[in-house]
């Protein structure tokens, strides 16, 4: 992990990039990475995570978990999620963090690149049901930072911890502006029903 946390340190100071905020001393974490304009991001999420040496791993659909794909998948950080399973997506990656000693799941409040009206909800059930904190992480394109933002422990009262979340994002610069989304969630929903696409 050190000789990984060298390589992508020289990479992003030869991009012109660097990572600023404090390593959170937590061993689970969601990581609520926004705002998701570009592919760009994922990339420069995954050279900030090893820099600071951390593993950040993420969700994918399990159909791409196949030979001979599924190996390099997983070694990237990949999670298979099945869809049709009878437990939801924040069920499955509920379960992955209490199977787990340490791991740091990243996920995008908006779900894609494109501009939505209103975040997905599913970072924060998955947080709040597994009982392990969220950490903020956003590239700011105009700073050429990658960010890390404070710990927040979810409250249940997702209204009033969405206040929190939303001042640390408003001041990031996205690498597209105008694809960026609403940082608008309101109310919770029962536990047995919540999923990542809500």
């Amino acid at each position: 992990m050190i000789v990984l946390s060298l390589i992508a340190r020289m990479i992003l100071r030869l991009a012109g990039w660097q990572v600023v905020g404090d390593v959170p001393d937590v061993k689970k974490a969601v990581v609520a990475a926004a705002h998701h304009t570009s592919n760009w991001d994922g990339v420069l999420l995954v050279l900030g995570s090893l820099a600071v040496q951390r593993r950040i791993l993420w969700l994918g659909k399990h159909t791409l978990f196949r030979f001979p794909l599924a190996p390099a998948l997983r070694l990237l950080g990949g999670i298979p999620l099945d869809r049709t399973a009878s437990n939801g997506a924040v069920e499955q990656a509920v379960a992955e963090f209490r199977r787990r000693e340490t791991m740091y799941l990243a996920l995008s409040p908006e779900g894609t690149r494109r501009k939505v009206s209103r975040w997905k909800r599913g970072f924060y059930q998955i947080a709040l049901e597994a009982g392990v904190p969220i950490v903020l992480a956003s590239p700011d394109y105009k700073r050429r930072q990658i960010v890390i933002g404070p710990v927040i422990w979810p409250s249940g009262d997702i209204d009033a911890d969405m206040v929190r979340i939303r001042e640390f994002f408003q001041d990031k610069t996205p690498r597209f502006p105008e694809r960026a989304g609403d940082m608008v969630i309101t109310g919770t929903r029962r536990r047995e029903t919540a999923d990542l696409s809500q």
